[in-house]
C-alpha cells in the first residue's frame, strides 16, 4: 500500500487507513479478487488458447475474476509480429499491476510468463503456481 501522499511525503496514517479499508473489502462476502492468468500461448496457440479458457473457468470456480490478456489481445493483434507481440505484452504487464494475484499455469514457464512472473514479484503481487490440470504446484 502506498505510504506517501500526492506530494511524495511519507504519510503512514493515510497509508494504514487505506490498507485497512482494502482489507475490510476483501473480508466482505462479495469480494472477488482480480487474478491475472499466466500460461503458455505462442508455441501451440490452438491448444494453449483452450487451456487458457480452462484456467479462466477454474479461476471463476474459485471465486476470482480472471484476466487473461493472451486470450484478449490476439483477437486484434498479430502474435507472430514481434512489434505487436511486445506491445501486447506491455499492455498485459500494465494490467498485471491492477491485479491482486498472478496464477501461473502449465508444466513449463514460457518467456512471456517469466516476464509476467518477474513483474509480479517486483510489485509484491501474490503468485500461485498450478500445473496444466489446475493442481497446486509448490515452487516459487
Amino acid at each position: 500500500m502506498e505510504m506517501k501522499n500526492i506530494e511524495g511525503y511519507l504519510d503512514t496514517t493515510a497509508g494504514i487507513a487505506l490498507a485497512n479499508v482494502t482489507r475490510e473489502e476483501k473480508v466482505t462476502k462479495n469480494y472477488m479478487p482480480l487474478v491475472y492468468i499466466a500460461s503458455p500461448y505462442s508455441s501451440e496457440t490452438e491448444y494453449n488458447t483452450e487451456k487458457a479458457r480452462d484456467y479462466c473457468r477454474f479461476a471463476v470456480s474459485r471465486g476470482a475474476i480472471p484476466l487473461a490478456p493472451h486470450l484478449h489481445y490476439p483477437q486484434f493483434m498479430d502474435d507472430s509480429d514481434k512489434v505487436q507481440r511486445e506491445l501486447g505484452l506491455r499492455f498485459a504487464l500494465i494490467l498485471l499491476n491492477k491485479c491482486d494475484e498472478l496464477w501461473a499455469f502449465g508444466d513449463t514457464v514460457s518467456d512471456g510468463m517469466s516476464r509476467e512472473i518477474a513483474k509480479a514479484r517486483k510489485r509484491g503481487i501474490t503468485i500461485r503456481y498450478f500445473n496444466n490440470k489446475c493442481e497446486v504446484v509448490s515452487h516459487a
